[in-house]
């Protein structure tokens, strides 16, 4: 008898980096090579993260807490109270904070739990996902036997889904919406008006807002608002909200794999709930290190830093050319190149072979919609995490040869 498959991975396309690497294969970089295809960050974590693990290695014999530590969650509580002025007697750590071993954990699991099975929804359930889109969105909402709907997100949006798209009937049939802000890749920041709109959408038609706000540290100018300030706006708490945050980016601390996920206190019990089955738990010297990082801010601020000297560097090199804007929030660049001739494909190829530059097409980010555009086509992403050398090169190489 033959092997029984889950039908559902065939509704999963690559990864953007395993089509990179087919476009690449065989390719001989034109230069010695430059990678900004990744947004992993490269700025060197603070001291504290391995002093931290280093002081805690009598634990590694310890089995962590699926919950967490009553530490680690206290420490979450108030890097949000400090960050987005949440009043601290709306944020209970013990009821509103779940720690995860990154956040890519909580964005594939959540959906899980609020989608309905298609018999008793009377018809097939929707997850609302942005457009160009994180991979993971898409893989969570199909594993979650949900049709993916894309929301166009473009310059004539400000690069932030286009809300007006939505039906009643679509609404009525969503038991998801993710909303990435600042945005990956476009650096769109959604502000507190458009927040409270889809905080007005959820509870109207009964669908879990899920905010990915693992970006919220890395603005250029202005600290973006979270979605649960809207919740809190729009009638005092965090129902059908939650918000996601990492140490990843705000602490270039890819490796350490912690984040956690803040809001509605019912959908987090239903979580830890799903998490006890399968889900990876920190080990306690790494939750320890996280902790730690959580209670500092002081390492943050250095690091924004270098990411708005890394803008400066970029508005100097392509000022003008490629519909170039300074992102509000995030690091990376959206380069619009139509401007070449060449679509957003053609032209990493072209920096590839002939400048050594390592950048992802947009398109690998987006999907063509029913008109049969795809708004990532005519763009390149390009992740400044690199130091400031490194990148200043990169971004001559690519004024020149596009």
């Amino acid at each position: 008898m033959p092997m029984k498959w889950n039908d559902r991975l065939d509704g999963l396309n690559d990864f953007p980096f395993r089509r990179l690497a087919q476009l690449l294969a065989g390719k001989t970089p034109g230069a010695p090579p430059f990678d900004l295809s990744i947004g992993e960050p490269k700025h060197a974590p603070p001291a504290l993260l391995a002093t931290t693990i280093a002081e805690e290695s009598a634990n590694w014999n310890r089995y962590p807490p699926m919950a967490g530590t009553a530490a680690f969650r206290e420490a979450a509580a108030g890097w949000m109270i400090r960050r987005f002025g949440l009043p601290e007697a709306a944020l209970d750590p013990e009821r509103h904070i779940v720690p995860l071993a990154g956040t890519k954990e909580g964005l594939f699991m959540l959906p899980q739990i609020v989608t309905p099975d298609v018999s008793r929804f009377g018809g097939r359930p929707v997850v609302l996902v942005p457009n160009p889109v994180y991979s993971t969105y898409v893989g969570a909402a199909t594993i979650a036997g949900a049709e993916p709907i894309y929301l166009r997100a473009d310059a004539a949006s400000g690069f932030l889904p286009d809300l007006d798209q939505l039906e009643p009937a679509v609404l009525d049939r969503t038991s998801a919406c993710f909303i990435c802000t600042p945005a990956n890749p476009q650096g769109a920041v959604a502000d507190l008006a458009y927040l409270r709109r889809l905080v007005r959408l959820a509870r109207t038609h009964g669908f879990l807002l899920i905010v990915d706000e693992c970006y919220a540290e890395i603005f250029d100018r202005e600290p973006p608002a979270s979605g649960l300030n809207a919740a809190l706006a729009e009638g005092g708490d965090f129902s059908n909200v939650v918000t996601m945050h990492s140490l990843s980016k705000r602490s270039s601390a890819p490796g350490l794999r912690s984040g956690f996920v803040a809001g509605d206190s019912e959908v987090l019990s239903r979580f830890l709930r799903l998490r006890a089955y399968g889900a990876a738990v920190q080990p306690m010297p790494l939750m320890a290190a996280a902790t730690a990082l959580w209670r500092d801010d002081a390492h943050v601020e250095s690091n924004r830093l270098a990411y708005r000297r890394k803008f400066d560097l970029a508005a100097k090199r392509l000022q003008g050319r490629f519909d170039f804007f300074r992102p509000a929030g995030g690091f990376f660049l959206w380069l619009n190149v139509a401007e070449t001739g060449l679509s957003g494909e053609a032209a990493a190829l072209k920096l590839w072979c002939e400048a050594g530059v390592k950048v992802l097409p947009g398109s690998y980010l987006a999907v063509t919609d029913t008109n049969g555009i795809n708004p990532g086509r005519d763009y390149l992403r390009v992740a400044l995490v690199h130091e400031e050398g490194m990148i200043d090169a990169a971004l001559e190489r690519i004024a020149q040869t596009l």
